[in-house]
This record gives C-alpha cells, structure tokens and sequence, in this order.
C-alpha cells in the first residue's frame, strides 16, 4: 500500500511540474510566464585620462558633428580679467590637440555649440567663437551680470546662467535677454529635444518654465554643475566638489565621489554614442573620461 501511495505521490508531482512548465490554454484564457528583468545599478568605469595640461578646466564640450572635444581652462581667478583664460582642444583617447586653440579670454565656463560657434560665458560676457577659424567674431555684455557660467544652445538659441544673480539668459537672433529669475545659485543648464529647459540650483534639479515657474524634480542634488539629459527620464548631474548622481524617477543614485582625491568634477560632458562621461577635475588640471553603464 505504501509502494503504491508513492506512486501515486510522484505521479501526481510529475503532473504538477509539467503543468507548470508547459502552461495550457483553457476557456478561461491563457497562461503565460512573465520574466521581470532586475534593475540595473548604474556605473561608471574609468577609460581614460588626459595629460595635466589643462589649467583650471572647468568645462567640457563635445561636437558630435566632428568628434572634437573642447575645454574651457580658467587658469586664473574664476572672476579674474586677467587674459589667462583659454579653450583647448582633444580627442576622443583624451590626447590634447590644440592645448590653445583660443586664448587671450579672462574665465571661461560653460560652453554651447549653435550657428556655426561656440559660445562660452566670461565673466560679465557672452564670448562668441567661429568654429571655423577660431577667432573671437563677437562678445555679448550682460549687464548687471555677476557670474555667468553654464551655457545650452538650443537651436539657434543659446541660455546661459548667471549663478550670482539666479537669472537665466537667452542669446537669440542676436540679441540678449532674460527669460528667467529667482533660481538661486543657478549653475547647470540643459534643453531637451523638445525644447524644455532644465537647470541645477540652490534648490535642487528642476524644470524651468519660461513662464516665471518652475518643477522640482529632485531637492537631494542641490548646487549642482553640470547636467546631461539622457532620455527616457534619465539624468546626470554632477557637483563640483566631486559628485556624480544618475537621477531618475526613483531618486538619485551617486555614481562617483572623489573628493577625498581632491578631484573637483565641474561642468560635465557626454558623449552620447559610446556613453562616455567627460569629466573636468578643476586644479587636477586634466580631464577624465568614464564609460556608463546604465
């Protein structure tokens, strides 16, 4: 009797396994198995770096249209006139190409491509440079303006910001204004493709309406100074004390902390095809670059 009970036991669990692993349709509908992918941590992994030749860099930039990478070196004070100021010019294996391919500025900062240009802010101005040549074609006085720094073209439109006055500014058609205010200690900027501007302030990472309002997307990463729009609800934001945060819409996740190098990571930069994040280390006088894996 005991023989039988277990074959009648095991039948029954051989039943059961094939049920489970081959599901049947029934008129109550079908059944199916549901694979439910975890959640991947995002990372960054060093790639490489360049020589330390780049003298207080504190913003990077790259032209996917040539796969030039440009820096913006202050070298001397962040509010010095004092001509030291430079923007170089390096490759995606991080060898430096033209270490001044323009100088003669005072304290250059971010920087954003439009209209066959760059433009990078310098203090109390708007720097215009062609591409092609490299020369100075125009310089934009901001009145008032206390420290401009981050910069997003758009277009033909380029925004930048004034931390010290929280304004933010638009280039357009020639002609400067302000089409944003109240945003305390503004630094990082960036325009998605539908247009939205985003921006890095004393209150956290946020929408920025142009209509005198705004979103706040995350109150964690405050002070923040540069930031990247990855898509799909996805961001970078870096601080410049030595912080990267990958922020979502579960929150913010701190990819890379090296302040206890002494290695500032200041206006960040991206290179979309390979996921590559570009990162200027202020007075380690070098720029390093990271593969992310997200």
């Amino acid at each position: 009797m005991k023989h039988q009970s277990k074959l009648m036991l095991l039948g029954l669990s051989t039943t059961l396994l094939f049920a489970q692993c081959n599901p049947q349709k029934s008129n109550e509908g079908s059944t199916e198995v549901v694979l439910v992918e975890e959640a991947k941590t995002p990372t960054l992994t060093k790639i490489w770096e360049t020589d330390a030749e780049l003298i207080t860099n504190e913003s990077v930039l790259y032209d996917e249209s040539t796969g030039k990478i440009y820096v913006s070196n202050i070298e001397g004070e962040p509010s010095g006139k004092d001509g030291k100021g430079s923007i170089s010019i390096i490759d995606k294996e991080g060898t430096i190409v033209n270490k001044e391919w323009v100088s003669g500025l005072d304290a250059p900062k971010g920087m954003g491509l439009a209209n066959g240009n760059l433009y990078v802010t310098d203090i109390d101005q708007l720097v215009e440079i062609n591409l092609e040549s490299g020369k100075i074609s125009k310089k934009y006085p901001i009145e008032g303006a206390g420290f401009l720094n981050d910069v997003a073209a758009f277009e033909s439109k380029v925004y930048f910001t004034d931390m010290n006055t929280g304004k933010i500014h638009l280039l357009e058609g020639g002609k400067t204004s302000t089409v944003a205010e109240g945003h305390t200690s503004i630094n990082g900027i960036a325009v998605d493709s539908d247009g939205s501007v985003y921006g890095l302030d004393g209150e956290g990472f946020k929408m920025i309406h142009l209509d005198g309002t705004a979103m706040l997307i995350n109150k964690n990463v405050t002070g923040g100074d540069g930031l990247i729009i990855l898509g799909d609800g996805n961001y970078l934001a870096s601080r410049w004390a030595g912080e990267i945060y990958f922020i979502d819409n579960e929150g913010e996740t701190l990819l890379l902390d090296t302040k206890a190098e002494e290695s500032n990571t200041a206006d960040i930069g991206f290179i979309p095809s390979e996921n590559i994040v570009l990162v200027p280390t202020f007075f380690k006088n070098k720029v390093v670059a990271y593969k992310l894996d997200y």
